[in-house]
C-alpha cells in the first residue's frame, strides 16, 4: 500500500514552487499507510509475501497447483456516489467494507475463490486517520470475503477533489476448477432460484436515492426514520452483504449451476445475464417483502415500480440457480451460515419471453 505519489527529485532550496505547496502532504501519506498497516496484517493468507511499502504486491502462485487446470478471475468495480453519504456523514470505517462486497462477490459467481485485491483511494487532501478507516473497512471486508489484501495505492489530488472529497476503487483476483466454473452452460429446466436477502440498499443506486431523499424531500441525515429504527444516514451507510464465503459453501455441498451478484440494473436483468438462450427465469414478487427504505424512495419520489427494480435490489443480494433436489440442502446451508434465503422463482423454457428473465406478481406485505 503505497502513501500519496511523491516527487523522488532533490527538494529545491529557497522559495521556489513545492509539492507541499501545491497541495500534495507526503508526510501524511506516510503516516496514513503507518496506521493501516494493523488492519491490512489481518487479511494476510499463507500465499502473501512480503508487506506494504513494496511496489507491487506478491502471491504465491504455487498455491495453485492443487489446481488441476485453474482459471483465473478478475474483478474491478467502486461504490458510486454512496460516498458522498459517507463524507457527510464523517464515518469512513464502512465504506472498504462496501468495495470488497462489490468486487468478490462479482468474482465468486462463477464459483471462484477469492484470492487477493488491491484497493485506490483518490482524496483531496490526505487525513491519515480517514484514509486509515476506509483501510480498516477494507482489511475487514477481506477477512469476511477470504481474501487477502496485497496492496494499493492512495492518491492525493489537490486542485482536482475538495478537501473532504474522496473516492475509493478496487480491483480482485480469484481462482476455481475449470470443471467447477458455474454458468448458463449447466441451468436446466425445472432448476430451483434461490434469493438471498439484502443487506440493504448495498451501493447501487445512490445517485437515485440521493436525488429523491436528500434533494426533491430535503431529509436530514441525522432525521430518525421511524421505519428504519435509526437515523437515514445509518440506514443508507449499511454495510453491503458479502457473500462470498457463502456461495462458496453451497458449491461445496449443493449441485449449484450459477450465481448472479444482484448490483446496478436490479434484480431482472442481472439474473438474465448467467440464463441461457432458450431458457427463462421467473420470479416471484410475493416471496418476499423488500425493506422500508425501498418503499420509502418509491414513495417519496414517486418512482414507478419498474424503475425502483431496475435501479435498486429491491432487498435481493444474491441469486443461486440449483437443481430442484438440491433446493432444501442449499437453504439449510445458507441458513446454519446465517444467511436468510427462500424459493423466489423457478426456470422455464423461454417460450415466447423475450429476456431472460423477468419479475412477477406483486410484493408481500
Amino acid at each position: 500500500m503505497s502513501s500519496a505519489e511523491s516527487d523522488q527529485r532533490a527538494p529545491h532550496a529557497g522559495t521556489g514552487a513545492s509539492y507541499a505547496a501545491a497541495g500534495v502532504d507526503i508526510e501524511a501519506g506516510d503516516r496514513a499507510v503507518e496506521l493501516m498497516k494493523e488492519w491490512v496484517k489481518k487479511t494476510q493468507r499463507p500465499e502473501v509475501l512480503g508487506g506494504l511499502g513494496g511496489f507491487a504486491g506478491l502471491f504465491d502462485a504455487s498455491a495453485l497447483k492443487r489446481f488441476e487446470r485453474p482459471l483465473l478471475a478478475s474483478a474491478t468495480d467502486g461504490v458510486g456516489t454512496k460516498v458522498d453519504v459517507a463524507r457527510q456523514m464523517g464515518v469512513y470505517d464502512t465504506i472498504g467494507h462496501d468495495l470488497v462486497a462489490m468486487v468478490m462477490d462479482d468474482i465468486v459467481v462463477c464459483g471462484a475463490e477469492p484470492l487477493f485485491m488491491t484497493d485506490y483511494i483518490c482524496v483531496g487532501k490526505v487525513h491519515p486517520e480517514r484514509v486509515a478507516a476506509i483501510v480498516k473497512g477494507i482489511a475487514e471486508g477481506c477477512v469476511l470475503a477470504g481474501c487477502a489484501l496485497v496492496g494499493g495505492e492512495t492518491a492525493e489530488h489537490p486542485g482536482l477533489l475538495g478537501e473532504d472529497d474522496f473516492d475509493v476503487a478496487g480491483a480482485g483476483t480469484g481462482v476455481v476448477e475449470a470443471d467447477r466454473l458455474l454458468g448458463p452452460d449447466r441451468i436446466r429446466t425445472g432448476d430451483s432460484v434461490i434469493a438471498m436477502a439484502a443487506s440493504g440498499l448495498h451501493s447501487n443506486g445512490y445517485s437515485l436515492v440521493r436525488h429523491v431523499l436528500l434533494n426533491q424531500a430535503g431529509l436530514a441525515l441525522d432525521a430518525r426514520i421511524e421505519e428504519f429504527g435509526r437515523t437515514l444516514g445509518e440506514e443508507l451507510l449499511e454495510p453491503t452483504k458479502i457473500y462470498s464465503l457463502d456461495c462458496l459453501a453451497l458449491t461445496r455441498t449443493t449441485d449449484v449451476h450459477a450465481f448472479s451478484h444482484i448490483t446496478g440494473g436490479g434484480l431482472a436483468a442481472n439474473l438474465a445475464r448467467v440464463i441461457p438462450d432458450g431458457l427463462h427465469a421467473v420470479v416471484d414478487r410475493s416471496t418476499w417483502t423488500p425493506a422500508p427504505v425501498f418503499d420509502l424512495v418509491g414513495r417519496t419520489g414517486q418512482v414507478e415500480r419498474l424503475e425502483l427494480e431496475k435501479t435498486l435490489n429491491m432487498g435481493v443480494g444474491m441469486i443461486a440457480i440449483v437443481p430442484q433436489e438440491s433446493t432444501d440442502a442449499a437453504l439449510a446451508t445458507l441458513a446454519d451460515r446465517g444467511v436468510e434465503s427462500w424459493v423466489a422463482g423457478e426456470i422455464t423454457d423461454r417460450g415466447e419471453h423475450t429476456t431472460g428473465a423477468e419479475l412477477v406478481g406483486d410484493y408481500a406485505g
